[in-house]
């Protein structure tokens, strides 16, 4: 088993990650961080207050945590921490999960990819207009006379943070006094979509387009899985040939004007959305690890339609101690004519640190016979209490012993919370008991 650090951990890319590695026998995970954020809460090897990249005790920190976890891979989930490490890797004492410092470089700034691919007819128009050029109002009409609107994105950045429309040559002033680093291009007014790609020993195995359906600061939070036509996967090839990719990346397109495919930006990294196509079968970070390790690998694929939608997502530490757990049946492990499987989710975590569960309940029929029914092990309570509906639950718990209450019931709730001091849970809050640390 070889241990992976993840840093940043909390980012889209690092919680895409852990997602896709959580369950691989063969990596164990650790997730880093410069400030706590969500992955604290994901990764339950967690390593905090790591440099920012810029700090000069980046290099000693991360080999001195290299040394104290045993190390053997640190997988970076930022882009300017993809470009930093690539640059750092030959001093580290890990192997970094990267694609090569040129590449790298080249793929973290715009202009630079389109100026290296621009020979190509996938390469929007790109203006010559910076901030200085407004000296020269001259030459900025040149450049844009009947242009407009013409797009403005930062030439380093990520998402759709910075990014803008000009209408005119007063916009294009504005919009460049206030962020100097924008690069101007033409303007693509259709559907945009995301190519999916891995490569390895040069290259190309998997390359599969999604669309960008709705899109939430710069991430897509919904995206669907769409043919891939020749035309992009030769413009795959095109960049698969001239830079050197070790592993997972990805490119956007956008339609021009002319209905052509234009190239946005390319990324020699994991995108979080996709775990859209992880879901079809392609495990992105799996096969970069195992790229990385010299393993020869294959890629299988299902090709039915899948839609990924997503949101913000509940994480909890609750401060809390138990060796018990009581819980009820109907109305809670049972539930409108269900098995309660979130429920269930929670009581195997309990299984798995060595909590008590102890079910207690007035169910009318014989509740062995209802278990069994269900199929539900009846082995997975340490014992099951039967009372009728005029006994009090509370008279029957120990109260020597730390434990939680667990009851769809208000009233059931309330009676164990005043007679034994208890904690108490109603459905909706079980999602605070679950640790989804692994």
């Amino acid at each position: 088993m070889k241990n992976v650090l993840v840093f940043p951990c909390g980012s889209e890319i690092g919680l895409e990650i852990h997602n896709a590695l959580k369950y691989s026998k063969d990596f164990k995970l650790y997730g880093g961080s410069s400030v706590d954020d969500h992955g604290k809460f994901v990764y339950e090897n967690y390593i905090p207050d790591i440099p920012f990249i810029d700090d000069d005790g980046l290099l000693d920190f991360l080999n001195e945590a290299i040394e104290k976890n045993d190390i053997d891979l640190i997988y970076p989930a930022h882009d300017d921490v993809v470009l930093k490490l690539s640059e750092l890797k030959d001093d580290l004492k890990a192997h970094v999960v990267v694609s090569n410092s040129k590449t790298c470089d080249v793929c973290r700034s715009k202009s630079k990819t389109y100026k290296f691919f621009k020979e190509f007819d996938f390469i929007p128009k790109l203006y010559d207009i910076s901030k200085d050029s407004f000296d020269d109002l001259n030459h900025v009409r040149k450049q844009t006379d009947g242009e407009f609107p013409i797009f403005l994105k930062p030439d380093v950045g990520q998402g759709a943070k910075g990014v803008a429309v000009a209408n005119n040559v007063d916009d294009l002033k504005h919009h460049f006094t206030e962020n100097p680093g924008l690069i101007a291009v033409e303007y693509l007014p259709n559907e945009e979509y995301t190519i999916d790609c891995f490569s390895a020993k040069g290259k190309l195995l998997y390359c599969e387009k999604r669309q960008r359906i709705r899109v939430k600061d710069g991430i897509s939070v919904n995206a669907i899985t769409v043919q891939t036509e020749e035309s992009i996967k030769e413009i795959a090839e095109i960049i698969n040939s001239k830079l050197t990719f070790d592993g997972a990346w990805f490119f956007q397109l956008k339609k021009d004007k002319n209905n052509q495919y234009k190239l946005l930006e390319i990324a020699p990294r994991i995108a979080g959305t996709m775990a859209l196509h992880r879901n079809t079968g392609i495990n992105f970070p799996l096969l970069t690890l195992y790229a990385h390790l010299g393993i020869d690998v294959n890629v299988l694929t299902n090709e039915n339609r899948l839609t990924i939608d997503r949101a913000l997502t509940n994480r909890f530490n609750y401060e809390i101690d138990y060796d018990r757990v009581y819980i009820d049946f109907d109305d809670t492990v049972f539930v409108k004519g269900k098995i309660n499987t979130f429920l269930m989710m929670f009581l195997y975590q309990c299984v798995n640190e060595r909590k008590e569960i102890i079910l207690i309940t007035k169910h009318i029929k014989d509740i062995k016979e209802t278990l069994k029914d269900l199929k539900i092990d009846i082995n997975l309570f340490d014992e099951i209490i039967t009372l009728s509906k005029e006994d009090d639950k509370y008279r029957y718990m120990d109260n020597d012993v730390s434990a939680i209450f667990i009851d769809d019931s208000f009233s059931e709730r309330m009676v164990i919370s005043n007679k034994l001091k208890l904690p108490v849970f109603d459905l909706d809050a079980i999602e605070s008991l679950i640790d989804w640390r692994m």
